[in-house]
């Protein structure tokens, strides 16, 4: 089982919308392999697909790791996973799969079912993610993924989770899964209000996002970074980057060149 290569680090990792336009993605791409990251990431909905945007982040930056975060198993089963990745061309070895429950009932279950039948698709070094927010998946991507994908977290909470996943690894054989999480990241003169609108629909997405909140208990617009200027976000992202072993920057701006560009530049590994 591929896992966390200590070797080759993937640290910092740029994460947007699915669906940007093929020439957006190609150029920003090729700017981030120039900035340092390690790996784009996207995530995926029945109008944009997440895996067609990470085969226009390859032609841009052949070079970049990139992943998916996530493709929900009610729509996405693993027979079509495969066979979108063989329809794109997306090269598996720098591929992260990243899957999570959707609706599906008896979620634990489904999950561990489909990274099963995954592992079996897929070629060998394929790396999948699960996605948690809860100490029970946690584990469970701890024990069978090669990483896994936590979201809306405060780094404590990180900090917590990523030790969750590690009781789930335990002690079988094998490096130990990635613990990764998105970090949404917000600049300028309008990032407050991006920031506390994004956070302001997820707080209510579902039950299960409610009660996560809650338990955090902090004022909307706490959970990621905005920055008035550029060289707060570095600072900002620090100790997420203590809590896990790879934060993907997931840039709240418009869909556009400059925009994205300069949520890249701002989070960018230092030299």
């Amino acid at each position: 089982m591929c896992g966390y290569d200590q070797r080759s680090p993937t640290m910092l990792g740029l994460g947007v919308t699915a669906g940007v336009s093929p020439h957006l993605a190609r150029d920003l791409a090729a700017r981030c392999q120039e900035l340092g990251y390690q790996s784009l990431w996207a995530n995926d909905s029945p109008r944009a697909p997440g895996l067609e945007t990470l085969a226009d982040f390859a032609a841009g930056a052949p070079q970049l790791e990139l992943g998916v975060g996530v493709l929900p198993l009610d729509q996405h089963p693993p027979a079509k996973i495969k066979a979108d990745i063989d329809r794109l061309g997306v090269d598996p070895a720098k591929l992260w799969v990243g899957v999570g429950s959707g609706q599906l009932r008896l979620h634990l279950d489904a999950v561990r079912r489909a990274v099963g039948e995954l592992r079996q698709l897929l070629p060998d070094g394929t790396r999948i993610v699960v996605a948690a927010m809860r100490r029970r998946l946690c584990r469970l991507g701890g024990e069978i993924a090669d990483g896994v994908l936590l979201n809306w977290m405060l780094p404590a909470q990180a900090a917590q989770a990523r030790t969750w996943v590690e009781e789930g690894h335990g002690e079988r054989s094998g490096i130990r899964p990635v613990v990764a999480t998105y970090v949404r990241v917000a600049l300028g003169p309008e990032a407050e209000r991006r920031l506390m609108t994004e956070e302001g629909r997820y707080r209510e997405i579902n039950e299960a996002h409610r009660e996560h909140f809650a338990a955090m208990n902090v004022p909307i617009g706490s959970v990621g970074i905005a920055a008035s200027q550029p060289g707060d976000v570095v600072a900002g992202l620090e100790p997420y980057r203590a809590a896990v072993d790879l934060t993907i920057v997931r840039a709240l701006a418009t869909s556009d060149e400059d925009s994205l560009i300069a949520v890249a530049e701002a989070a960018a590994p230092a030299d």
